[in-house]
């Protein structure tokens, strides 16, 4: 299931946060988008989804420009998991993973067999069966993004968008979270496309990495290529050691921050 970008500027009233971008999500993989806050993922996230459409360009899924899908066909493909999803009041974990099963059931026609089977593989699938009857609010934040990613592959779709899914999770749920991501993917053929903010967890969870600055594409590949310590100094301005990992992921080794006098001199090597 191919999904482009095809020269795509996008932005909310007369702010454009992404301009002239092109990218090809890779079918079956972990993507994971990083930059600087307000570099546009966000942004490029949600016209993924055809939650925002571009004022120029467009977004293909299967070769298809993404206003010719109609808003229930496009959900049996493309999932979205905002950065703050907010369950309704008083929401049990069941109810919520059922929403996912909505683009199959339409708003007349009740959950069926097959509905509820899905349901329960999904919450079996995200450990959060034993909470099938519970609140969403009454669990912990790492539970409940758990709950979420559940109604996300009760949806079935063949694509899961995460905007920052491991914000506000401490660091054992932040890996919860990625390994049960990866293993969907592994598992599933589940293509997936997430923004983070930790490189090293960038690093070591995905196959593929966009690195964005000020709504323009700076550099895509695999980790190895793309996490590098000329592309810290350049979007992160931090200056930083890159090393392998046993398993030839980069990890990165925070040494300070960069000065504009130090890039002026890299701009200016560049050059020459």
């Amino acid at each position: 299931m191919s999904l482009v970008t095809q020269h795509i500027q996008m932005g909310y009233a007369d702010s454009i946060v992404i301009d002239d971008l092109s990218v090809k999500i890779p079918q079956q993989q972990i993507t994971a988008l990083i930059g600087p806050n307000g570099c546009g993922k966000s942004t490029l996230l949600r016209g993924l989804a055809g939650l925002l459409a571009p004022q120029r360009g467009q977004v293909v899924l299967q070769n298809k420009a993404l206003p010719s899908w109609s808003r229930q066909a496009l959900a049996l493909q493309v999932a979205m998991l905002p950065q703050k999803p907010v369950a309704p009041d008083g929401a049990l974990v069941r109810q919520l993973v059922n929403y996912g099963r909505f683009p199959y059931q339409g708003l007349l026609r009740s959950a069926s067999r097959e509905d509820l089977e899905v349901v329960e593989w999904a919450m079996k699938r995200t450990g959060i069966a034993h909470y099938a009857d519970k609140p969403v609010q009454a669990l912990s934040g790492g539970e409940q993004q758990r709950v979420w990613i559940a109604m996300a592959i009760a949806q079935q779709a063949q694509i899961l968008l995460l905007d920052e899914p491991t914000t506000y999770l401490d660091w054992g749920h932040q890996l919860e979270i990625l390994e049960l991501l990866s293993q969907l993917n592994r598992e599933q053929g589940l293509t997936v496309v997430m923004s983070l903010h930790d490189l090293n967890q960038a690093a070591q969870y995905s196959d593929y990495v966009i690195a964005m600055e000020q709504g323009q594409l700076i550099a895509q590949g695999t980790p190895v290529q793309v996490i590098t310590p000329q592309l810290l100094s350049r979007v992160f301005k931090v200056r930083a050691q890159v090393v392998p990992q046993d398993n030839g992921k980069p990890y990165c080794i925070a040494q300070g921050t960069v000065s504009a006098a130090d890039l002026a001199v890299a701009s200016e090597k560049e050059v020459a």
